[in-house]
């Protein structure tokens, strides 16, 4: 659990340090700037930039189901930062998978991706994408 949490709490860390260093240097309102940049980038790194992950398990059958994409991701990962942030609001059609919050996720993704842990991996309809275009999964998405 601490694993998914870790590249944030440093980010936070040192956005804390770097605005005590300011404040103690009589820059109070550059100290405070670069602390609130700090920490809206350790929220962006965090998990909470995500939609809520589930189980790859309950994501396969929700697909099945519903015939809406599967997003395999990790925390910190710069690819799956870009592709939720293009799809705005879009990303809550999607089921999306922490693999490192889930085993099985990350066992989905290695059958895939050829036995690497390459996010993000997208499964739509049954095919596997592994770093999909971020345009052509907008679009899919909005036609689903």
């Amino acid at each position: 659990m601490l694993r998914r949490w870790t590249l944030a709490i440093v980010t936070a860390v040192c956005g804390v340090l770097v605005g005590v260093r300011q404040l103690s240097a009589g820059l109070p309102v550059v100290g405070g700037v670069e602390l609130l940049i700090f920490l809206v980038l350790a929220l962006l790194l965090s998990p909470w930039a995500f939609p809520r992950p589930m189980a790859a398990v309950d994501a396969q059958r929700a697909s099945a189901a519903d015939g809406r994409p599967v997003v395999y991701w990790r925390p910190g990962c710069r690819y799956c930062l870009q592709l939720r942030f293009s799809l705005g609001r879009l990303a809550r059609r999607a089921h999306w998978v922490d693999i490192w919050h889930d085993p099985a996720g990350a066992a989905a993704v290695r059958a895939v991706a050829g036995g690497n842990e390459t996010v993000p991996t997208v499964v739509l309809g049954g095919q596997a994408f592994v770093n999909p275009d971020r345009s052509w999964f907008r679009e899919r998405l909005r036609s689903s």
